[in-house]
């Protein structure tokens, strides 16, 4: 039984990992912790854990905690990550790694040097649609793939207004924006599917230079970009065209992914509407033939709903084989540095223009 403490219970993680990791018997939830003692009080409660805290340190260095999850703002993960590297815990961290691929680089190397397994959360690494499509492109169900093209919706992020709980991602220093969340999650759930981009041509729109905080009349400067455009290669020799477009919300259609083979073209939506593409069930067609994800490509329990909870559930099963087995898993923090590393040649590309290399 692998014992678990989650830092930031009680934002993201009430509702993705929690429900994850309370349905697998590999695990069990020891240790919570939060910004305030009553939220953690509160969150231990819901979920039958017996330890909570309001103090990260606390919860790191317990002994009743062998792997540390770390689900905080981005600007908050490496202290977090360096405290478990030093107290000998294994270390899964919520997408973004670091605020940018050098503090990413850093925290990477900081985990290989010790010793423990270290896994990210992108959930479309996991995802049972994106495996499956995976799957058919590498059997040759279209043939050889010649272009990828990706349209999805980035909102909350990018719009003329913003929730005044998002307000801080308006710093590029936070790690947190339309680039590093949306595009970030989207084009690691792509290449999961179709391969690595080797190189990219970039903007970055940014026309919203302030922007009016919802449900108030005061607008605050904005420093992020709205939307993503990009055109690259792909490892395999396919050409890939994304357009990531921030917006005011809700999501109303989520996203459209097609892959054009040399014999048929697949084409991707989400089953619920406004759904993003790491999240939620794809429809999934081929002409006018409709493909079901085989029940085989559901890796987690049947009462852990689909979506992220399901995604996160089979990314936890990934760390405890890995655990088991002596080995880093999938997604791992090398897997974040590649990530990190494209969003990089993207910022590169749109500020210098003209062609990137991913390194």
């Amino acid at each position: 039984m692998i014992r678990v403490g989650v830092v930031g219970a009680s934002g993201w993680a009430d509702s993705s990992h929690l429900p994850a990791l309370t349905a697998l018997e590999e695990f069990e939830v020891t240790a919570v912790a939060t910004t305030g003692q009553a939220s953690a009080d509160r969150v231990a409660a819901a979920h039958g854990v017996r330890h909570a805290f309001a103090d990260a340190g606390q919860l790191i260095s317990h002994p009743d905690v062998d792997l540390v999850v770390v689900s905080v703002k981005a600007s908050g993960h490496a202290a977090l990550i360096r405290a478990a590297l030093a107290a000998g815990k294994h270390v899964v961290s919520e997408w973004p790694l670091g605020v940018d691929a050098e503090e990413a680089d850093e925290l990477t190397a900081a985990a290989e040097a010790a010793g423990v397994v270290h896994a990210v959360v992108l959930q479309g690494h996991h995802s049972p649609s994106a495996r499956f499509v995976a799957d058919l492109l590498a059997d040759g169900r279209i043939g050889s793939l010649e272009s990828v093209a990706l349209l999805a919706e980035g909102a909350p992020w990018g719009g003329n207004r913003i929730w005044p709980s998002l307000v801080f991602g308006l710093d590029p220093a936070e790690g947190s924006n339309v680039l590093t969340i949306m595009a970030g999650h989207f084009l690691a759930t792509l290449e999961r599917v179709a391969g690595p981009l080797i190189e990219v041509t970039a903007r970055l729109p940014r026309p919203h230079d302030r922007v009016l905080v919802a449900g108030t009349d005061r607008t605050v400067p904005n420093a992020t970009p709205s939307h993503v455009l990009l055109h690259g290669l792909l490892a395999g020799g396919a050409t890939a065209l994304v357009a990531v477009h921030g917006g005011n919300g809700p999501a109303r259609d989520g996203f459209r992914l097609e892959f054009v083979g040399s014999d048929a073209t697949l084409i991707a939506t989400p089953v619920e509407p406004g759904t993003f593409i790491h999240w939620g069930d794809w429809d999934i067609r081929i002409g006018d033939e409709v493909l079901a994800v085989p029940e085989g490509y559901r890796t987690v329990p049947a009462e852990v709903r689909s979506g992220p909870p399901a995604n996160i559930a089979a990314l936890y099963r990934e760390v405890a084989c890995a655990i088991a087995e002596g080995r880093q898993p999938h997604p791992s923090f090398e897997t974040a540095l590649h990530h990190h590393r494209l969003l990089a040649a993207i910022e590169r590309s749109a500020a210098e223009g003209g062609v990137t290399g991913v390194v």
